[in-house]
């Protein structure tokens, strides 16, 4: 008995389509614009006349051969004709929408144009106007809460009663963080005060000057030096000495001897004869 045997070759075949370097096949595509109606046997029309009762179905059609260039792919289009023969183009431009319908404003227009212009000044006027205004406002608001408070303000001015300091003493008192000396000076301390000769004083200052009544002196205590409180009924000139460098003041308060380099200073300060007091502030 004979044996039957099989044999199996396998053949490797070049490929026949060409392909792109993505190795995707190459098929081109042609479009056909023109329109034709399908062919109808029981037409009238013959077989190559386009029919408008009946819109024709997009078609496709896709052939394979092989040749030199390998796979080829036809693809063709129809499309409904508007006229025997007519070609269709394809476009991605948006149809054309017509302009919106204007209104007319005419009837709101004056016929004047001075009235617009006046009308548009006072406008401009009264913006300028209110912004004035409330720049204003904002600038006051701001420097009003710089001001001083209510309590800040009751400790600006002092009072003291006049018919407490008897003649020849000194009162101390405290006004705004400050020592003030307020003396009532005796006839013969005025008239020491006065017979000093003015020119030869380091700080030239009559004793008219630096009170508003002869009988009442009213001074800073502070040493024009460098600011310690000086003591008083004291010193070379029976006035207030600074026992921390030496400066001598006579019975005005002026300078006579020492470092400081001026006199003892003059606060604001009214007498009230009225209600016997000294408002020092």
């Amino acid at each position: 008995m004979s044996t039957l045997a099989r044999s199996v070759t396998r053949v490797n075949l070049a490929p026949t389509v060409s392909q792109f370097s993505t190795g995707v096949p190459k098929a081109p595509v042609f479009v056909n614009f023109v329109a034709k109606a399908p062919h109808d046997a029981h037409s009238h029309h013959g077989p190559a006349s386009a029919r408008s009762d009946i819109a024709p179905s997009w078609a496709t059609e896709v052939k394979l051969r092989n040749g030199f260039n390998g796979l080829v792919s036809k693809t063709h289009v129809t499309a409904p004709p508007t006229v025997p023969g007519s070609f269709r183009h394809i476009h991605t431009s948006r149809a054309v929408q017509e302009a919106p319908e204007v209104p007319d404003f005419g009837a709101y227009k004056t016929s004047s144009g001075s009235n617009n212009r006046a009308l548009s000044y006072f406008l401009v006027g009264s913006m300028g106007v209110v912004s004035a205004s409330l720049a204003k406002s904002t600038v006051t608001g701001f420097l009003s809460s710089m001001a001083a408070s209510a309590d800040v303000l009751a400790l600006a001015k002092v009072e003291v009663e006049m018919a407490n300091i008897p003649e020849g003493k000194n009162v101390i008192i405290k006004w705004r963080g400050k020592p003030v000396f307020i003396r009532h000076r005796t006839p013969e301390e005025i008239e020491e005060a006065n017979s000093v000769d003015v020119k030869s004083l380091r700080d030239p200052e009559t004793d008219k000057a630096r009170t508003k009544q002869p009988e009442w002196l009213v001074m800073l205590g502070v040493c024009t030096h460098l600011g310690c409180v000086p003591i008083g009924e004291s010193g070379d000139y029976g006035g207030w000495f600074c026992p921390c460098h030496g400066s001598h003041y006579d019975i005005s308060g002026r300078i006579r001897a020492g470092p400081a380099p001026t006199n003892l200073e003059i606060p604001e300060y009214t007498i009230d004869e009225g209600s016997g007091k000294i408002v020092v502030g």
